[in-house]
């Protein structure tokens, strides 16, 4: 694999995808584009390690960071907030 596909300060967004296996994506930021905040490293994939298989290939780590008004809309109680999330590079693609 090739190095991380994104960077700091990139706008990314999480590809809506329901798999019934194990994944490491909420629901909540399904459909949802942050900001990437930093990259955590590369690591084995955990939807193929979650069943014994052996990680392969290897993925980047990013934290994303989304403001509470784009997650929840008028439902946020203060929607300049954020909140970060730790999301694989699998479940990434480019904000248009």
């Amino acid at each position: 694999m090739s190095g991380p596909r994104f960077a700091p300060g990139d706008r990314v967004t999480v590809v809506r995808r329901y798999p019934r296996h194990h994944h490491r994506a909420p629901d909540y930021i399904k459909g949802r584009t942050g900001v990437v905040e930093r990259i955590c490293g590369t690591f084995g994939n955990p939807e193929t390690l979650g069943h014994g298989g052996d990680g392969k290939p290897d993925q980047p780590l990013y934290r994303v960071r989304f403001t509470m008004g784009h997650l929840w809309g008028t439902r946020a109680e203060v929607a300049a907030d954020t909140v970060e999330v730790e999301v694989y590079e699998n479940w990434l693609e480019q904000a248009s």
